[in-house]
């Protein structure tokens, strides 16, 4: 018989009885709002993550928490995971209260970290030798886009574990785009990265100098957006303070995407580069600078604060 301790803990579940519930392992500023997105659209959600406040926020929400990833395997056999690097991964999947070591058959997996495609291939074998799937589906579009359940999911994996996520997938974002098998979400997500990475500090390079030059930062960032200069960093996050509002750069650079996580994925990219022989000059200068900007304070900020950085050295 069940503890009244337990009871309790799944009693929110039975308002959901008709729908199997869905396991979310890394509830933080992207996993959060993507959870909630699924518990607005009915499922019952179990989840857990290393910090209490971020599962205390969704258990208000009405989501059940778990004690581990093996107790969130144990009761589901729709996990997704979002978690900051490959470590983490291979923690939460392999480790001694991980997900393999309760995971049922038929289970499928949907990790929407940004790792290294190997570790992605990695979990998909020790997954099919469990007998269950493994989709890789990382994400772009950032915190705003995960609040409002419109982002790009690039999924590596088997066309039936592709249709079997993408059920899921679609109330958490808009684009839902297969790329080939496991790793190939990894590997679009990590060129887009550095194409990210590379545009944001050229947005940020040419906002400070029109700045400088007497421009009105609203008005340039206007003229970038009609003109041939258009890019998302500039019309759709830009680094100004002020410019947009309701996005980090106008929140004192908190939440969003942390620069040490970008400077994470700009490594991956480079590894990419080498092992595929790869030239990436402009890649290379944006991850040095990603890293000086993580030396000196700026990690946990969001990444647009390449902003103050630039206009700090200027």
């Amino acid at each position: 018989m069940a503890s009244s301790g337990e009871r309790g803990r799944f009693s929110t579940a039975s308002r959901w009885a008709d729908q199997p519930m869905v396991g979310f392992i890394g509830v933080g500023n992207m996993g959060g709002h993507m959870a909630r997105n699924l518990l607005k659209k009915g499922y019952p959600l179990m989840v857990y993550d290393v910090s209490q406040q971020h599962m205390d926020t969704l258990k208000k929400d009405g989501a059940v928490l778990a004690s581990s990833p093996a107790e969130v395997a144990d009761h589901v056999t729709r996990i997704v995971t979002m978690l900051p690097e490959s470590a983490h991964v291979q923690e939460v999947y392999t480790g001694k209260n991980g997900l393999f070591s309760k995971v049922k058959k038929q289970t499928l997996f949907i990790d929407s970290s940004t790792i290294d495609p190997a570790v992605s291939q990695a979990m998909a074998e020790e997954a099919t030798e469990h007998g269950a799937m493994y989709v890789d589906a990382p994400v772009s579009g950032g915190v705003n886009a995960a609040r409002d359940a419109v982002l790009t999911f690039m999924v590596g994996g088997t066309d039936k574990a592709f249709t079997d996520a993408k059920l899921l997938l679609d109330w958490m974002g808009k684009n839902i785009v297969h790329c080939g098998p496991v790793g190939t979400g990894q590997a679009a997500k990590i060129c887009n990265n550095m194409l990210l990475g590379i545009s944001m500090i050229g947005t940020s390079e040419a906002m400070n100098l029109g700045i400088k030059l007497g421009l009105d930062s609203k008005m340039l960032a206007k003229i970038f957006s009609m003109g041939s200069g258009r890019c998302w960093s500039s019309e759709v996050y830009n680094p100004v303070p002020g410019v947009i509002e309701g996005i980090p750069s106008s929140n004192d650079y908190k939440g969003g995407f942390g620069t040490a996580l970008m400077t994470k994925d700009l490594k991956l990219a480079q590894n990419a580069a080498i092992a595929t022989q790869s030239s990436t000059p402009m890649g290379s200068l944006a991850h040095q600078i990603y890293r000086m900007m993580t030396n000196q304070g700026f990690g946990e900020k969001d990444f647009s604060s390449a902003y103050q950085f630039i206009k700090a050295k200027l």
